[in-house]
Parts: C-alpha cells; sequence; structure tokens
C-alpha cells in the first residue's frame, strides 16, 4: 500500500508538470490532457516493457486513468495559483523525480534484479516521460541539458541502497532516497550546480 501511495504521488506531481507546460505552449484541452498522460506514464510505460511486466501497470489499474484525468481537471481549474508557471513546473517535476525514482528502484528489486539495474530502471522511470513531454512541446529534454537530472536520481538509488545495509526499516530509507534526491535537485538549481559543457568554440 505504501508503494502504490508513492507511485500516486508521483503520477500527480508529473500530470500537474505536463499541464504546465501544455498550457504554457497554448494547446487546447485534448492537447493538455495527451502531454499529461505521456509525462506521468511515459517513464514507468518503458520501465514496465523492459522488465517484460506486460500489460504495463496503468493498463490493468484504472487508478492511474482517474489520477491523471482529476488531476488535469484540478490543474486546470487551480491554475491561477499556480501563477508562476515556472516555478511550479519545476517544483512539481523535482517531486515527481523524487517519487519516481523510487518506485522504478522497487521495481527492479520485485523483479530480481542488482542494485545497478535497479537504480537504471529508477532514473529510466523518473526521466522519460519529461523527455516524451519536451519533445512533444518543441523543447530541449531537461535530461540533455547541463542541469543536473538523471545523475540526481542515480545518486537517489545510491543512497537507497547505502542505508539498507544498515539494520534500518526499508521504509525510512526509501523515504530518505525520495527527499535527497529533491534537496539534491532544489540544491543544484539553487547554486548553479551543473554537469560540464563538453562543447567548445
Amino acid at each position: 500500500m505504501f508503494y502504490l501511495v508513492i507511485d500516486i504521488l508521483g503520477t500527480i506531481a508529473f500530470a500537474i508538470s505536463g499541464v504546465l507546460v501544455a498550457m504554457e505552449k497554448k494547446l487546447d484541452l485534448f492537447g493538455v490532457l495527451i502531454i499529461a498522460f505521456v509525462t506521468a506514464i511515459g517513464g514507468g510505460t518503458l520501465r514496465d516493457f523492459l522488465i517484460g511486466n506486460t500489460p504495463v501497470g496503468w493498463m490493468t489499474t484504472p487508478v492511474y486513468l482517474i489520477t491523471i484525468t482529476a488531476t488535469v481537471i484540478a490543474t486546470i481549474l487551480f491554475v491561477k495559483q499556480l501563477r508562476y508557471f515556472r516555478k511550479s513546473l519545476f517544483l512539481f517535476d523535482t517531486i515527481g523525480i523524487g517519487l519516481y525514482t523510487m518506485v522504478g528502484v522497487e521495481k527492479g528489486l520485485i523483479a530480481g534484479l542488482s542494485p545497478v539495474m535497479c537504480i537504471i530502471l529508477g532514473t529510466i522511470t523518473a526521466s522519460f516521460g519529461g523527455v516524451i513531454r519536451d519533445i512533444l512541446c518543441n523543447e530541449i529534454p531537461v535530461l540533455f541539458r547541463r542541469e543536473v537530472y538523471a545523475t540526481i536520481c542515480i545518486l537517489g538509488g545510491v543512497i537507497y541502497f547505502v542505508l539498507i545495509q544498515f539494520p534500518l526499516d526499508p521504509t525510512y530509507a526509501y523515504v530518505t532516497a525520495i527527499v535527497s534526491i529533491i534537496l539534491m535537485r532544489l540544491l543544484a538549481v539553487r547554486f548553479k550546480i551543473s554537469l560540464p559543457n563538453i562543447y567548445r568554440d
């Protein structure tokens, strides 16, 4: 139940970020719904295909479609309260990657994969919905810009596997990893920490 709640919260966070991007691009209602949908389930769909978990989760559990639809409606209704689109988008995107990284790690553990493969799955789950969103909205995906994104997902996964080596409740390690990912991204943006750019004039 705990992991389902985390998965739903991640779905909500990414759906909101998708709505904000789509509205910023002035898409129609159908376009907003599609962008929210692919943002929320894109990474998880790819993850499920990679581990052979088919039909993928959102096709067998209606709660995901209901959650995304309800989130789109609520975000549109209260978009005026989200006055600063960019700040709101960044916040919900950051929450989403924290939650979804650990959802992906957990799915990897259930599939019996090694820690390295679990971390890769977590990074895919957290990153690729945003990649699809940005491509459809004609933006360079955040994953491919200088801003640290996937690196933070990897570090969060490492933190989780380090913590579970200690005699702790795995739930504490799980939550700590989520919070660490969110804080690392907030700090990276606040202090303009980024990966080096290999481009030379």
